[in-house]
């Protein structure tokens, strides 16, 4: 897969040379596209990404929003285009394009970001962990794929279920947990005693209501969005074991051919982006757990005790993860290293205000 991508990159570069310079003289018009809907934080933040570069470029690069599966179905499918270059711009979970760049699953990681602060401070531009990232995803792409920032898509993902209240790892024991097609998310739900079964997610809703998996790892306004509870999915605890990292990709050759001025507008845009997702799940979910609550269903806050519990069971994943997934060992390294940089800074910080 990797080297196909690589190879249409290259039939694009040698066939597009005369494109570059033509669109350097002439409107710049990119291709965006989520496979999401208006409701996602995908959404949000292409909107702020389209009107702030529309007007920091003075009309010069206008932004085209495709949003669903208008130009592509899937992660591989639209990862391909986004190497080829008929997409400029795609936003996917780890998840989606773990397939080809496998290091991305880190972000699923369990336990290793304590909150929204931390997280963000570690997905800040130019941190050891994005800026990893970002020469491992063009490494391995051959220069065809640029990993442009890391945001948010719906909050944290917790543990829910149909049968009962989750407080400690032993309450998940033989329950079946809907992961994606990933290794990652399979290790951690076999670690936690549980029985990953891999599900597409436009079969969740029935597969809940059949019994054919029994819980989920998803955030609160997914859940909600997706009308879960409605097909029995009534107890969730908030674990916060993973942050759901919105990885923005962009084509390399599409950027490489702008001026470093429209460079600057294109990177300024991908932080606000970035700054839009992280506010949008923060708000959208003060709703949707408000609207689970009232709908009849078991919220539960697990102590600091019983998060302890869940981190120490999950401890046979980063060991997995290192030993077992390319460019794991490298990745996971600098994600504790700025985590803890991160959380030491965020200390001095509260410090320096309590004084």
């Amino acid at each position: 897969m990797l080297k196909h991508l690589t190879t249409a990159a290259i039939s694009a570069a040698l066939l597009g040379g005369t494109a570059i310079a033509a669109y350097a003289q002439d409107t710049i018009t990119l291709r965006a596209t989520a496979n999401s809907n208006e409701n996602d934080e995908d959404y949000d933040g292409l909107v702020v990404f389209k009107n702030f570069v529309e007007q920091a470029s003075n009309g010069a690069i206008e932004v085209e929003m495709f949003i669903g599966t208008q130009l592509c179905s899937n992660g591989a499918e639209c990862m391909q285009g986004v190497a080829d270059g008929s997409i400029d711009i795609y936003v996917s979970t780890s998840g989606g394009t773990s397939g080809i760049f496998p290091f991305v699953q880190v972000l699923d990681l369990p336990y290793l970001m304590a909150n929204d602060r931390v997280a963000e401070g570690v997905l800040e531009s130019g941190t050891e962990f994005v800026t990893t990232m970002q020469d491992m995803v063009e490494e391995t792409s051959g220069g065809a794929i640029k990993l442009m920032t890391i945001g948010n898509t719906g909050g944290w993902r917790n543990f829910a279920n149909t049968q009962r209240r989750v407080e400690t790892p032993a309450d998940l024991e033989g329950l079946k947990i809907r992961t994606v097609v990933a290794d990652l998310p399979q290790e951690l739900v076999r670690a936690l005693g549980a029985s990953p079964t891999p599900i597409p997610w436009p079969e969740l809703f029935t597969s809940f209501q059949t019994g054919v998996v029994e819980g989920s790892k998803n955030g609160i306004t997914d859940i909600m969005g997706m009308k879960f509870p409605d097909a029995g999915l009534q107890y969730l605890t908030l674990d916060g074991h993973a942050y759901m990292g919105a990885l923005w990709f962009m084509n390399g050759e599409r950027f490489n051919g702008m001026s470093d001025e429209q460079k600057r507008v294109i990177v300024d845009g991908f932080y606000q982006l970035q700054q839009a997702t992280f506010a949008s799940p923060k708000r959208k979910s003060i709703e949707a757990y408000q609207a689970f609550q009232d709908g009849g269903g078991d919220l539960y806050v697990p102590t600091p005790d019983q998060k302890a519990m869940f981190a120490e069971a999950a401890q046979p994943v980063y060991e997995w993860f290192q030993q077992n997934v390319d460019g794991g060992e490298a990745v996971y390294n600098a994600m504790t290293a700025t985590v803890e940089e991160v959380e030491a800074e965020i200390e001095a910080q509260r410090e320096a205000t309590i004084q």
